[in-house]
């Protein structure tokens, strides 16, 4: 007498490995990669005459050298003070002849409001990390919108995030711009 091998039922094979199939696609997180948020100017036109020079009072100087050192204005700092010494420069409260030129400017839903001409001139050497150059963007661009932040409480009540009318958006970007200029990365140096 022959024994019979009894048969694998394998109907319901696929259908546990297509469970699990999606539960590790359902479980599994993937690492997304992080960017800086910004609007690229555009092009250039080749008939439009050069802008006018910016004063130097005009213009917060932030360098990130090769050792990731940070200096402000010449001066050694650290990422935690940058935030508020933005802040500082860009309000002028004491109107310093050092500090930016700020100019009355009439803009629509604000009304008669001073607005900063001073620009953030960021510049980094080309061994400056990766990690450091966002951090340095992070609490430049925290600066601006914590500004942006006060002046919308000031006049509309609410937090320049909560926005969502677009002509209040665009009133308080027009009165608090995000100028910040970078420079091509290059040999600044360090010890």
């Amino acid at each position: 007498m022959a024994r019979m091998n009894p048969e694998i039922n394998a109907g319901s094979m696929a259908d546990i490995a297509f469970l699990l199939l999606v539960f590790f696609l359902v479980t599994t997180t993937m690492d997304v990669d992080t960017g800086i948020r910004r609007l690229l100017p555009p092009p250039i036109d080749p008939n439009q005459p050069p802008p006018p020079p910016v004063r130097e009072r005009n213009v917060f100087v932030v360098l990130v050298d090769q050792n990731d050192r940070l200096l402000v204005e010449g001066e050694l700092s650290t990422v935690r003070n940058l935030r508020e010494q933005t802040r500082n420069w860009l309000l002028n409260p004491e109107n310093d002849p050092t500090k930016p030129v700020r100019e009355m400017r009439d803009i629509d839903n604000l009304g008669e409001v001073e607005v900063s001409r001073g620009v953030i001139s960021l510049q980094n050497d080309r061994g400056t990390s990766y990690e450091m150059y966002i951090a340095v963007q992070n609490e430049l661009a925290a600066a601006i919108n914590d500004i942006r932040n006060e002046l919308s409480q000031e006049k509309f009540g609410i937090r320049f995030e909560q926005l969502t009318d677009q002509d209040l958006v665009t009133a308080i970007r027009t009165a608090v711009p995000m100028a910040i200029s970078e420079a091509e990365p290059k040999d600044i140096g360090g010890e």
